[in-house]
């Protein structure tokens, strides 16, 4: 087997702690996890599951938001919300 090589990356902290209580619980390390993905990303030429963006980050969403934080900054197109009664 070739000599391992590190590679360094950065993850949110809390995003780092979730992970490495799943591979603990699937006994692995968070290296072995990463091992598997880079080895089957290698092998099929793919990431190895669905990745797709959340419709609220869409460009025309974020346009709308960006409009009507402008109109409320400007206080234009206020609107009144009826409250709803939380129990």
């Amino acid at each position: 087997m070739a000599q391992a090589v590190n590679v360094n990356f950065k993850l949110d902290p809390d995003v780092k702690k979730s992970m490495e209580r799943a591979c603990a619980d699937m006994g692995l390390s968070m290296s072995a996890a990463f091992t598997i993905f880079a080895k089957k990303v290698g092998r099929e030429r793919r990431i190895p599951f669905e990745v797709s963006a959340d419709p609220f980050y869409s460009s025309e969403n974020m346009a709308e938001l960006k409009k009507r934080i402008d109109d409320i900054e400007a206080g234009r197109n206020i609107h009144e919300h009826d409250l709803i009664e939380v129990d």
